[in-house]
């Protein structure tokens, strides 16, 4: 039986799912900080390995190009599309979004703006072989994508990262790796308001942590400081942010704090499906489909929008074992399902 891989080439991760008979069945995300090396790309395919090896087909889509390691957004699709090629042969297929499907190596490359940042497409277009109206939510470790879906296709006002930064498609924050200093600049400490530092001291990863969120298996990237990822240490970090030691506040006096910078950060991306609502005229009975590593969150920003909710790993019908970690890289998933029902 046929094993389609799904690769999602990002700027901070590689993940890969494998789908068959038109099931993910194993999904994996691997830590791949394209910005420090070309060399992180080649150690997250030697980590990837063994998943490849069970597959004999690969779709490939693509964020990494965005990465300050190239110049331009050209030379990222270039640079990439190559190096995947050379690990997994000419046969590889990398997802054209704009044109909604796929095409060869040489395709991509002369064609790099349909070839870049379109993995919101894939996972939408999916979803719309599910779905007639929906509104995917992909709340991810550095961004959120909210993408409306109509008669059973993705219809965005926005395709580039710039049109939909303006639409309200594109929010830039992250679950994890967003710094706090681009969520808020200041937060409430013991009755007052305090102006948070400028500098990046601390990220979304301390605040969900200080939450008590278990992110193990989803922060796969350095503190802010190098040091480690104990709640503890994440307090210090978040009450450098306010000028302050970890001992001038109790534990609950940070938890509030954190709190309060999770609900500014999920406020900016129900001000993003509030804008992309108002621009299209989808049925209340609509649901949300929450997807990445910030489902939970997703699926928060639905509930306040009145909205049902549907996990993407279960909509995708991903094995129960892969349900979890489909949904948190459905793009991956995504293009693997695609490629394997063309």
């Amino acid at each position: 039986m046929t094993i389609t891989a799904g690769l999602d080439v990002g700027g901070a991760h590689l993940k890969v799912a494998l789908v068959e008979d038109g099931r993910a069945t194993e999904v994996r995300q691997i830590a791949c900080p394209l910005w420090q090396g070309l060399d992180k790309v080649e150690a997250a395919f030697a980590e990837a390995a063994p998943l490849l090896a069970q597959a004999s087909r690969f779709a490939v889509t693509m964020t990494g190009e965005l990465s300050d390691l190239f110049p331009d957004r050209e030379t990222g699709v270039r640079t990439l599309v190559t190096l995947v090629s050379s690990k997994l042969g000419d046969g590889v297929r990398f997802w054209m979004g704009q044109k909604g499907d796929f095409g060869s190596a040489d395709a991509a490359v002369r064609n790099h703006g349909d070839v870049g940042s379109m993995n919101f497409l894939a996972t939408a277009t999916l979803i719309g072989r599910k779905l007639s109206d929906a509104v995917l939510i992909d709340f991810g470790s550095t961004t959120a994508d909210i993408i409306p879906i109509s008669g059973g296709r993705p219809v965005p006002r926005g395709l580039s990262d710039a049109e939909r930064q303006t639409t309200g498609e594109l929010v830039y924050t992250g679950t994890t790796r967003t710094a706090v200093m681009g969520v808020a600049t200041r937060a409430p400490f013991d009755g007052q308001w305090v102006n948070l530092a400028r500098e990046y001291l601390a990220t979304m990863a301390d605040v969900r942590r200080i939450l008590g969120e278990d992110l193990a298996e989803i922060d796969q990237h350095a503190t802010a400081d190098g040091k480690g990822k104990s709640r503890a240490e994440s307090i210090t970090r978040l009450a450098r942010m306010l000028g302050r030691d970890a001992s001038d506040g109790d534990e609950a006096q940070w938890q509030r704090v954190a709190a309060w910078l999770r609900e500014e950060q999920l406020r900016s991306i129900t001000d993003g499906a509030f804008q992309v609502l108002s621009a299209r005229a989808l049925p209340d009975t609509a649901p949300f489909v929450a997807a990445g590593i910030g489902a939970p969150d997703a699926a928060v920003v639905a509930t306040r929008l009145g909205r049902q909710v549907v996990l993407f790993g279960e909509l995708a019908g991903a094995s129960e074992n892969a349900r979890r970690s489909s949904t948190h890289c459905a793009p991956a998933v995504a293009v693997a399902l695609l490629l394997d029902a063309a």
